[in-house]
C-alpha cells in the first residue's frame, strides 16, 4: 500500500531567506558550534543492533583521535544551547556516549547520546541536514499539537531534541498484548485523534514506525498519547490519503483497534474535538501562524502535480472551492485552517443563538 501512497524518495527542499527570518523571530535560527557535514568526517563504524539481536539500521560511528575531543566538546555545547542558557558551567558533568548515523530513511541523522556524569542520566539530539518541509512540520507541531517540540536551525544544520515515547511498531508487538481492554479504548481514541490532526495540518507518511506512543500513569489508570517523530513529509505528496495514517497498512492494528473498542458516535465526536483545538490553536497563536503561513506562500516545497492533485482531493473531501485556485502548498494550508477555523466559529455562533 505504502508504494502506491508514496509516489517517489521526497527530495530536500532549501531553507528560504524568509523562513530564515521567520525562525530568528522566534529563537530557532541560533548559531551552533558543529555542522552535520562534520559529523559526516567519521573513520569508521559498527552495526548497532537491537535488544533481539537485529540490524537497528543504525551504525556507531567513530573519529580520530585528533577530531574526537573537539567533536565531542562541540556536541555537548550543541547540547547546552538547545536545553539550557548555552553557558558552559554544566560541561565538565557531560560526555558524549555514543555518536550513531541511520542509513535509512531520507534525513540520514545523527543520533547522539549525551550523558550527565553526575547522575548517568542520559538524553539523545539529532543533527541532521536542514529541509524546509522538516522544519514546517516541525514548527507546525509545537504551534498545532498537543505537543511542544525543540529545534534549532544553522545554515544548513538542523538540531532536534528526542521525542520521547515507543515507536508505534514496537509498541505493537511488545506492549499491546499486555495493554487492558480500557487501555485499549484510550489508545483508540488518541489514533482517531491523531488521524485527524495530520490530516488537518498535512503531515503525511505516519506508518507506525515514525510514530511513538507515550503512556503516563494518572491514579490508578495510564493515559495514552500519540506523538508524531518524523516530519519529513509535511505538505509533499498529492495523494489526500497520505495525510491519513489510517491508511498505511502498517497501521491496520490500530485502526483494527479503533473499529472493536469504539462506536462510530464516539469516532466522529473525538474527530470534532480534535478539530475544535486545532481551531483554538490556530486562533491562540494567529501572528505566529500566519508568519508561518506567508513562508509558505513563497515557498516551493512539492511539485505542481502534487499540488494540483491534493487541492482536488481536498475539493473533493471539503466541498470547499476555495481549494480549487490554490497554487502551492502554502494556499493548501492556509485553505486548510480557514475551513476549520471557520467551521469552529459557526458551530460555536449555532450554540449560543440556540441557547
Amino acid at each position: 500500500m505504502e508504494e502506491k501512497l508514496i509516489s517517489q524518495k521526497k527530495p530536500a527542499f532549501p531553507i528560504s531567506k524568509e523562513l530564515y527570518n521567520y525562525l530568528t523571530e522566534y529563537n530557532r535560527n541560533i548559531k551552533i558550534p558543529i555542522f552535520y557535514e562534520d559529523l559526516l568526517r567519521f573513520d569508521g563504524a559498527i552495526v548497532v543492533y537491537d535488544k533481539n539481536g537485529e540490524d537497528s539500521l543504525w551504525i556507531r560511528v567513530y573519529y580520530s583521535e585528533h577530531e574526537r575531543d573537539e567533536i565531542d566538546l562541540s556536541l555537548k555545547q550543541m547540547y547546552m544551547i538547545l536545553h539550557g542558557d548555552g553557558t558552559e558551567d554544566s560541561l565538565p558533568f557531560l560526555t558524549v556516549d555514543a555518536i550513531d548515523y541511520c542509513t535509512f530513511g531520507n534525513s540520514k541523522p545523527f543520533r547522539v547520546k549525551i550523558r550527565n556524569i553526575l547522575n548517568d542520566n542520559y538524553s539523545y539530539i539529532y543533527v541532521k541536514i536542514a529541509d524546509a518541509s522538516r522544519v514546517y512540520g516541525l514548527e507546525l507541531e509545537h504551534i498545532l499539537s498537543p505537543n511542544n517540540i525543540n529545534f534549532l536551525i544553522y545554515k544548513d544544520t538542523l538540531i532536534e531534541e528526542h521525542v520521547l515515547g515507543i515507536p508505534g511498531d514496537v509498541f505493537l508487538e511488545d506492549n499491546l498484548p499486555s495493554v487492558s481492554v480500557q487501555g485499549k479504548k484510550k489508545i483508540s481514541k488518541e489514533f482517531v485523534k491523531f488521524n485527524e490532526r495530520c490530516m488537518i495540518r498535512l503531515l503525511g507518511d505516519m506508518r507506525s514506525y515514525n510514530f511513538v506512543i507515550v503512556a503516563s500513569y494518572d491514579f490508578d489508570q495510564v493515559e495514552y498519547r500519540i506523538r508524531a517523530m518524523d516530519f519529513d513529509q509535511q505538505s509533499f505528496e498529492g495523494n489526500l490519503k497520505v495525510y491519513f495514517p489510517q491508511f498505511f497498512k502498517d497501521n491496520y492494528p490500530y485502526v483494527k483497534m479503533v473499529s472493536d473498542s469504539l462506536q462510530e458516535e464516539s469516532i466522529e465526536q473525538y474527530k470534532k474535538e480534535e478539530r475544535s483545538a486545532i481551531a483554538r490553536r490556530i486562533i491562540g497563536a494567529h501572528d505566529r501562524v500566519q508568519g508561518l503561513l506567508k513562508c509558505m506562500l513563497h515557498d516551493k516545497i512539492s511539485t505542481p502535480e502534487k499540488v494540483n492533485q491534493l487541492k482536488m482531493d481536498l475539493f473533493n473531501y471539503t466541498k470547499d472551492v476555495k481549494f480549487k485556485k490554490c497554487q502551492n502548498m502554502g494556499e493548501i494550508l492556509k485553505v486548510a485552517f480557514d475551513f476549520v477555523v471557520r467551521n469552529y466559529k459557526n458551530v460555536n455562533a449555532y450554540i449560543i443563538r440556540n441557547k
